[in-house]
C-alpha cells in the first residue's frame, strides 16, 4: 500500500511529540522560576494548535505572543527530524526529501507554510505537504482502495524505541497530553510532589476544565484546558483584565480538541457525538509511552542535537511568533 501511493517511509508523529512534551515541560519550569522578574512569563499557553496561533497573532498580536510557548508542534519537530537527522542518515540534502504529514486539521497546512519553517539554504520546507485524514480517505477512494481490504504493514522504526512496530500514544487526551505531562513534571520538579492521577474540574462547559495542585490549603499550581474559540476568547479577556489565575493553559481551537479536528473523516450515518466517542475510545486504547523513558529520544538529544540545552536543539525544537499588523484602511470592520 505505501508503495502504491508512492511513499517510501511511514513514521509515527508520537515520536516527535516526545520532544515537544519534554521541551514544553522544561520551558514551563524555567518560566515559573522567573515569573517574579518577567510579568509575561506566566501563564504559559500551549503552541501546538495552529488555528489558535493564527488567531493569537492576528487578533491579539504583541499582547499575547510573550505568553505562548516557543516549543514547536510535533508536526514541525518531525519536520526538523526528517529534513535534519533523517536526511543526514540517508546521505541526502533536505531538498531531496518530500515530507508529507497526515493531520486531523486543515490549519496544519498553514503551519507548514510559515516562513519560520522554510530552509533558505536548500529552498525547502520542513514539511512539504499536509493532508488531512479526510483527504487520505478521498485519495484511497480515487485509487479504488478500501482500507478493510489492505493488509496492515508495520511502521518504519528509524525513530522508534519500540521493539515491535506498534502505534503508541501519550496519556492526557487526544490533543497531545500537554497539560498532564507538564503538570506532573512541574509538581515533581518545583515542589517534589509525585502526581499519579489528575482530577479535572469542568467549569462552564466540558471544554474548559481546571486542575489544581494544593498543599496545606495553598494553591501551588493551577492549570486549565481551553478548547474552542468561545473558551479561548474568555481566557484572553481574563488575561487582559489581569484576572487569569492560571500558570498553564492547554489551548486548542477545536471544540473537544484535535480528535474533533476539521479535517477528520466525517460519517453521515452516525451522530458526530457518537462518532467522536468511538474515535476517543480507539485513541485511548493505544499503548502509552513516557517521553523521559524513550532511549532513542535521549540518544538523539546527545548525538544529533549536541545536548538538550545546545543552540542546535533550540533551533530544531523551538520557534517564534509574529504579530500581524492590521491594515489601516477605511474598510476595517471590527467583528
Amino acid at each position: 500500500m505505501p508503495y502504491r501511493l508512492g511513499v517510501h517511509y511511514v513514521f509515527d508523529t508520537t515520536f516527535s511529540r516526545n520532544f515537544s512534551l519534554l521541551e514544553s515541560q522544561k520551558e514551563f519550569v524555567k518560566r515559573f522560576r522567573k515569573q517574579s522578574e518577567d510579568k509575561k512569563a506566566l501563564p504559559m499557553l500551549a503552541s501546538a494548535c495552529p488555528g489558535w496561533i493564527c488567531y493569537a497573532e492576528k487578533t491579539h498580536g504583541s499582547f499575547i505572543i510573550p505568553y505562548i510557548s516557543t516549543t514547536k508542534s510535533p508536526q514541525q519537530i518531525m519536520g526538523s527530524l526528517i529534513k535534519g537527522h533523517f536526511a543526514e542518515q540517508q546521505h541526502l540534502t533536505p531538498n531531496k526529501i518530500y515530507h508529507v504529514t497526515v493531520m486531523p486539521c486543515y490549519d496544519k497546512k498553514l503551519e507548514a507554510s510559515r516562513p519560520d519553517f522554510f530552509n533558505q539554504e536548500y529552498q525547502t520546507r520542513d514539511v512539504d505537504c499536509v493532508i488531512t485524514t479526510g483527504e487520505v480517505l478521498k485519495l484511497l477512494e480515487q485509487e479504488r482502495v478500501s482500507l478493510s481490504d489492505v493488509d496492515p504493514a508495520p511502521l518504519d522504526t528509524m525513530f522508534s524505541s519500540a521493539t515491535e512496530e506498534e502505534l503508541t500514544g501519550h496519556s492526557g487526551g487526544g490533543s497531545g497530553g500537554y497539560l498532564e505531562h507538564i503538570y506532573k513534571y512541574a509538581a515533581k520538579e518545583l515542589f517534589g510532589i509525585e502526581v499519579d492521577t489528575i482530577q479535572y474540574r469542568p467549569l462552564k462547559n466540558k471544554d474548559f476544565q481546571e486542575v489544581t495542585l494544593e498543599k496545606d490549603g495553598v494553591v501551588l499550581l493551577q492549570f486549565a484546558l481551553a478548547y474552542g474559540f468561545r473558551n479561548i476568547q474568555n481566557l484572553v479577556q481574563k488575561l487582559k483584565r489581569g484576572k487569569s489565575p492560571y500558570h498553564y493553559v492547554e489551548v486548542m481551537a477545536c471544540p473537544s480538541g484535535c480528535l474533533n479536528g476539521g479535517g477528520q473523516i466525517k460519517v453521515e450515518s452516525e451522530s458526530s457525538k457518537d462518532w467522536l466517542q468511538q474515535v476517543e475510545k480507539l485513541y485511548e486504547s493505544l499503548k502509552t509511552e513516557i517521553p523521559e523513558e524513550n532511549r532513542t529520544v535521549a540518544a538523539l538529544y546527545e548525538h544529533w542535537l549536541g545536548g538538550p540545552e545546545s543552540e542546535k536543539a533550540g533551533k530544531a525544537l523551538h520557534t517564534e511568533y509574529h504579530a500581524v499588523e492590521k491594515a489601516s484602511t477605511g474598510f476595517n470592520i471590527k467583528w
